[in-house]
């Protein structure tokens, strides 16, 4: 080990979790930003489309945009961490997200605000991966649960909060402060990671520049992302196939460039350890269930039981605080027991929430919907980050920043794919359910057994990751390959 080496990494001896909570603190600030972001735009769009004299159609490229500036950027995180150090281009990327608000503040017409939120994308696309690695290099293996359980109460609060907020703010102010109150946010993130994290370990071999993954990454993962956005309204539109069959061939001619380079952008050969090929499949059926109930739930709420954004928001605050409750413990647990217990609980707890809600009807009171989220809640703070940490600790070290940087794109496509399934059968159920009905067709009625119908296919989707979280394993510490100049690209001093 490099002189380097010891000095950047934690020893399980020396490390105190209260003597990196400024760094942790510094991270999560300008993290949990970018993710109220992500969800608040969506309870915008009705004031959107009318404050900007504008159609939905229009509007919704203000999300779609923003998805696709997002994806084309996270494939660079890990090559930029290792060329000028993850502290530079996080401290970038808040900064040109904040930018990027303050300019969706003032905007004036559909087409400022698209470009502009186009702009929030660039920064924000970054600033996930680059503190995941940030925050995994604080501490030693047999201490990364508990700080990453720590890491993963604004990414699950984030959403389930980002509702509340911005139904508030629309409903009492205006769509402008969803962007404004990012600014004195972004202003203190930027402060706090300025002079509470030290300068981050550049690596000491300047990477190699793969200019042809920098070419295909960004156009696979924002065209596979448009184009699975676009199936929404049908599957064999031009848009939707332009972007599946362009992101499709970009990806294809990506993996095969990877594969024969030394220095890719993004490590595919990760794929090769068994423990991280399970382990990330199995993140990827999380993933899939937990974010398309994001979306669902609400609309649930909103569109049969006719609540306003702000208390569908209320609605899901038991989900957000029992996650939050449940992440350190789960991380604390994770160092002990590893992740196939937490997933195997999480899990089963998530499957039990779906199953609940795939019986409503709309008379379906207040109480039961509260349980099942609280079950939710439970099952995403018992999965996410523990196997989010078993993912890191099935890669090599010194590929941690190329390993979020992956994780991170896929993820992105899988969350868009999950949300465009589940929103296209639920509308498919629902049109079935009223056309079966004949001349006592309800349409409300056949609306909810839609939602219970696609409640139900997440609930067995979940249940099938019940069976995949069996096989896992907790992974040998990956070999740490390469030289000694090649050390972890984002070790903080």
């Amino acid at each position: 080990m490099g002189k380097d080496e010891k000095l950047n990494l934690a020893s399980a001896e020396t490390f105190s979790l209260r003597a990196i909570i400024p760094q942790l603190l510094a991270i999560i600030v300008g993290m949990i930003m970018v993710i109220l972001d992500s969800t608040a735009m969506n309870v915008a769009i009705p004031s959107l489309v009318k404050d900007l004299n504008s159609d939905l159609d229009t509007i919704k490229w203000t999300i779609t945009g923003y998805t696709l500036a997002m994806s084309a950027v996270i494939p660079l995180a890990g090559w930029l961490s290792d060329r000028i150090g993850a502290k530079r281009v996080f401290l970038i990327s808040i900064t040109l997200f904040t930018i990027g608000s303050a300019l969706c503040a003032i905007a004036q017409s559909p087409s400022e605000l698209i470009v502009f939120r186009m702009l929030q994308g660039l920064g924000g696309g970054m600033v996930a991966p680059v503190g995941m690695a940030m925050v995994f290099s604080l501490a030693p293996p047999e201490k990364r649960g508990a700080v990453m359980g720590f890491l993963g109460i604004p990414i699950l609060l984030g959403p389930a909060l980002g509702p509340i907020l911005s139904g508030y703010l629309v409903e009492y102010q205006s769509w402008h402060w969803i962007f404004l109150i990012n600014l004195p946010v972004g202003i203190a993130a930027v402060i706090m990671i300025q002079f509470l994290i030290p300068k981050s370990k550049r690596s000491e071999k300047i990477p190699h520049l793969d200019w042809k993954g920098m070419i295909l990454a960004p156009i696979a993962f924002a065209m596979l992302a448009y184009g699975i956005s676009e199936s929404g309204t049908s599957w064999t539109s031009t848009s939707t196939l332009t972007g599946l069959i362009v992101g499709g061939i970009a990806l294809i001619l990506f993996i095969i460039s990877s594969l024969s380079q030394k220095q890719p952008l993004l490590e595919l050969r990760v794929f090769r350890s068994s423990d991280f090929t399970r382990s990330i499949l199995l993140l990827w059926v999380v993933m899939f269930a937990m974010f398309g109930v994001m979306v669902m739930v609400p609309l649930f709420l909103q569109n049969v039981k006719g609540y306003s954004a702000l208390e569908t928001g209320v609605m899901l605050l038991p989900q957000a605080l029992m996650a939050g409750l449940c992440m350190p413990i789960s991380g604390k647990l994770f160092d002990k027991i590893g992740a196939r217990p937490l997933a195997l609980i999480g899990l089963s707890s998530i499957t039990a929430a779906m199953f609940v809600l795939s019986g409503v009807t709309v008379d379906t009171g207040k109480l039961v919907i509260l349980i099942a989220l609280g079950l939710m809640g439970l099952g995403m703070g018992f999965t996410m980050m523990p196997l989010n940490t078993h993912v890191m600790n099935s890669s090599p070290r010194h590929l941690v920043s190329r390993v979020t940087s992956l994780t991170t794109a896929a993820q992105q496509v899988v969350v868009s794919f999950a949300v465009t399934v589940l929103t296209t059968y639920l509308t498919s159920q629902a049109a079935e359910h009223l056309k079966s009905a004949g001349n006592a067709a309800n349409p409300l009625e056949s609306m909810v057994q839609g939602f219970g119908d696609t409640f139900n296919l997440v609930a067995w989707i979940a249940a099938a990751g019940i069976l995949f979280a069996l096989f896992l394993r907790k992974p040998k510490q990956a070999p740490d390959e390469g030289d000694g100049q090649n050390t972890p690209s984002v070790m903080i001093h």
